[in-house]
């Protein structure tokens, strides 16, 4: 056999490689360690080759992704510059180190800054590199809400998504239209009428526990009312009691709250929205555990009326016994679109969340804040029980319909409670493209704050905007008012579907109150400290002093 000869400089390990599997040949001991050196160098270059790819791979798209978001953040910055701004806007961090961490001083400086700016259209804060325009003027305000391509809402909104989905609250574009059109029915005048029975009954309930405090001192009702709004909401959403008044240790009740509050902090935190730092050094797991306890029940139910329904007839008018109290969850089950298809669960289990936590707090806070309101002004508070006098005489009947159109005066009440506390301080949108806001140029992609809570006090179109006064709403009163001046329900096309369920629900409980009870404020206004977390609430509750009613012959 003929033997190879020396190896030649310049050959590469490949070909050692190739000749050394070639068995018939005989290498010298120093020939042979050469030949396994360059093959287990061939073999680790060659295991290095993936990892080296996906790594150049990371490093390109992390500078790209960089280079894009630096990008854009430039130039919205350049953009916005003449927009006036806060002192102490700094590169990247804007103004996130200024604001306060407790959510009542955080409201407390949002109202200094739109007194600071006042004079001005608008003003500008960054929320790390996150900049908002922040409005409280009925025609800038205007500008924003009738345009139909500013329709999404603001990057906060996307910490509701684990509790809420992509429900009517949150969805955009299509599903938004799509949802809307489908729900819009469900708040029909006829349907609200059924509801009436079940806000009749559970402020019955709530006049008996109050009768407990009637003669006692003050008491805080802030919790009695909001137990009631929670009773009320799931009855008429979902179709089972939960007896909230009865048990407010309820672990779907306190994980309401818990879950309300946990979002607001995020809210505020912006080095808590990615979700690696917040499950690891935030509240994640709280959040986690809260979120499970919430659907569950939601779920539970949906399931549960989703077999009953299937195993009856779908419209029961029989004979057979009472009409069956329809809720919102009953007919979300027979909705379809305009193709004939239903909801799926998962649908469903977005309206049905969004309809408990819009549907309650917010009407508590308000009724709380007008008990507050006509317990602080006696000629107020006695025109409210001279018009239940003269609709209810000493009956102690339920209250209709027909009752409710004609307690007009308590409408303006409420309408004024909402208009010196509306139940949600501000609200946030995404804009969609280019637009000018009273000849500043706002750019695509920036968000738009507008603060209902200031909005209300424009001097303007409410004189001395602190003085509660209901009579501003009379119809007489609100001639010439711009529509935006007053947006306690929000406007335009995304304005709350639910509103006439929540002034109706406001004034039966009211007009129950009231009907049995005289009111008594035992807090200035300075002393009820607004905290505007995601509604407005009084810092320490509201406190009251009642006294057993008897009605005049």
């Amino acid at each position: 056999m003929k033997r190879e000869g020396g190896v030649k400089a310049g050959h590469t390990s490949r070909l050692f490689i190739v000749k050394a599997q070639d068995h018939s040949l005989v290498l010298p001991h120093t020939q042979r360690l050469f030949v396994q050196t360059a093959k287990k160098m061939a073999a680790t270059l060659g295991s290095y080759t993936i990892p080296l790819v996906g790594v150049s791979i990371f490093i390109a798209t992390l500078t790209y992704i960089t280079y894009k978001l630096l990008s854009s953040y430039l130039h919205k910055w350049f953009e916005m510059k003449p927009i006036p701004q806060l002192e102490g806007t700094y590169p990247l961090v804007g103004n996130a180190l200024q604001f306060k961490t407790n959510s009542g001083d955080f409201f407390r400086q949002i109202e200094d800054f739109t007194r600071e700016f006042f004079d001005a259209p608008l003003f500008k804060l960054w929320v790390g590199p996150l900049p908002f325009v922040v409005l409280f003027h009925a025609e800038t305000v205007e500008t924003v809400l009738t345009n139909p391509v500013h329709m999404d809402k603001a990057y906060s909104y996307n910490f509701l998504h684990p509790w809420l989905g992509t429900g009517l609250l949150t969805s955009t574009g299509l599903k938004w239209r799509q949802r809307r059109k489908m729900l819009t029915p469900t708040f029909h005048f006829s349907i609200l009428t059924d509801f009436l029975e079940v806000m009749n009954e559970q402020a019955e309930i709530l006049v008996e526990k109050l009768e407990k405090q009637a003669g006692k001192g003050p008491f805080n009702c802030f919790n009695h009312v909001t137990l009631c709004a929670l009773d009320i909401i799931c009855e008429t959403a979902m179709g089972k009691k939960i007896y909230a008044q009865s048990n407010s240790d309820s672990e779907y009740v306190k994980s309401v709250y818990k879950m309300s509050d946990i979002i607001s902090r995020r809210q505020r935190t912006p080095w808590f929205w990615p979700d690696f730092v917040y499950n690891y050094f935030g509240e994640g797991r709280e959040h986690n555990k809260t979120l499970k306890i919430l659907h569950s029940f939601t779920y539970s139910v949906i399931t549960e009326r989703s077999e009953n329904i299937s195993n009856t007839e779908p419209d029961s008018d029989s004979d057979q016994g009472p009409k069956k109290r329809r809720a919102f969850l009953d007919m979300l089950l027979k909705t379809t679109d305009e193709n004939g298809n239903k909801m799926s669960n998962q649908d469903i289990q977005e309206e049905v969340d969004t309809f408990m936590f819009r549907g309650h707090d917010t009407t508590a806070a308000s009724m709380n804040w007008a008990l507050h309101l006509l317990g602080s002004h006696p000629e107020a508070h006695s025109k409210v029980q001279q018009e239940l006098q003269e609709v209810f005489g000493t009956s102690d009947r339920s209250i209709n319909m027909e009752d409710l159109k004609k307690l007009r005066y308590l409408e303006c009440v409420v309408k004024e409670a909402l208009r010196l506390y509306p139940s949600v301080p501000f609200f946030a949108r995404s804009l969609c493209e280019d637009c000018h806001i009273n000849g500043f140029k706002v750019p695509k992609g920036a968000n738009a704050i507008i603060v209902t809570y200031a909005l209300h006090r424009d001097p303007r179109y409410f004189p001395e905007p602190e003085e509660f006064r209901p009579e501003r709403f009379l119809p007489e009163n609100s001639v010439g008012r711009p529509p935006y001046a007053y947006i306690p329900f929000s406007a335009g096309l995304r304005n709350c579907i639910g509103q006439r369920f929540a002034l109706m629900e406001e004034k039966v409980v009211l007009a129950s109150i009231l009907r049995n009870f005289n009111v008594e404020a035992c807090q200035k206004r300075e002393d009820l400290r607004p905290v505007g977390e995601l509604i407005l609430r009084p810092e320490k509750g509201i406190w009251i002093k009642l006294e057993k009613r008897t009605p005049q012959a």
